[in-house]
């Protein structure tokens, strides 16, 4: 194929455009990269702005990593993102399916119904007061049942489920399979890009989970990652005004917010595929 000299001009504009767009991406994790391993010295030296650090310091993981909390609230924090992602799926697969079945009776007013839930919700205090009458206060089910189906989840999954062939489902019924089972058997094996999808969302909400566990929990036994780091930064932030620092705080800041992220980013890649096309297929009808 013969290009002319402005089909050049404008693939090396595009080019340069996304290569600057790359650039400025990026440049935000390399100073949180660069800031976690920039020794004392050379962040006062540098005025607490650092690129590039001449020289590399682990202290501040080592800092973070030396409280025995931070392993009580790993175990935690797994255990709310794989227990709670688990589920959630499970509770939103059935609300998702009965909601992309069109024969079902009073199907658009269910559908009005969750969707009023994305408007409006009970507030806060009422929310405190529901989980209190349950019993889950001081509890790692108050991080998970509240939170158990988020309707963008449903509505997610409900129109995945419904680009299915609707044959695949008459063939079924005409062998004499019930509901449960087509849903078992046919229906989430071919919907593995949307419960991926629907899985990234709520497994990175588990692992992020901070407001609830402050609000809900107080034994530090049960605090999650999130809210451990958060009162190691604390800490480390009244050392620095009494003087008494050895690491900078902006180090502590940086290496908490790799530590936090590290899981997520190690197993985003692994299920990448499944999720971009789970959110293709599941924002196209028919």
């Amino acid at each position: 194929m013969v290009t002319g000299r402005s089909d050049k001009i404008f693939n090396a504009a595009v080019y340069l455009i996304l290569v600057a767009v790359a650039a400025i991406s990026l440049f935000p994790l390399l100073y949180v990269v660069s800031m976690s391993l920039t020794p004392y010295s050379e962040v006062i030296k540098n005025g607490g702005f650092v690129v590039v650090p001449r020289s590399l310091s682990f202290e501040a993981y080592n800092r973070i990593l030396a409280d025995p909390a931070l392993g009580k609230s790993m175990l935690v924090t797994l255990f709310v993102t794989i227990v709670g992602t688990a589920f959630n799926l499970a509770l939103n697969t059935l609300a998702a399916y009965p909601l992309s079945r069109k024969n079902l009776k009073g199907r658009t007013f269910f559908l009005l119904y969750i969707v009023f839930t994305m408007l409006f919700s009970g507030g806060l205090i009422p929310t405190y007061l529901v989980v209190q009458s349950l019993g889950l206060l001081n509890s790692v089910w108050a991080l998970i049942v509240p939170g158990a189906i988020a309707t963008f989840n449903v509505l997610v999954m409900k129109s995945f489920f419904e680009n299915l062939p609707e044959e695949l489902f008459e063939s079924a019924r005409i062998d004499g399979a019930k509901e449960f089972r087509i849903l078992w058997r046919i229906v989430l094996p071919l919907s593995i890009p949307s419960v991926m999808t629907v899985g990234l969302f709520y497994m990175v909400g588990h692992w992020n989970s901070f407001f609830s566990a402050v609000l809900y929990i107080t034994d530090t036994d049960l605090y999650p990652l999130q809210v451990v780091i958060r009162n190691m930064l604390l800490l480390s932030q009244s050392s620095e005004l009494q003087a008494e620092v050895t690491v900078p705080t902006a180090a502590m800041q940086m290496a908490a917010v790799i530590l936090g992220s590290l899981p997520i980013i190690a197993v985003y890649p692994f299920i990448q595929k499944h999720f971009t096309k789970g959110m293709l297929l599941g924002a196209i009808k028919g």
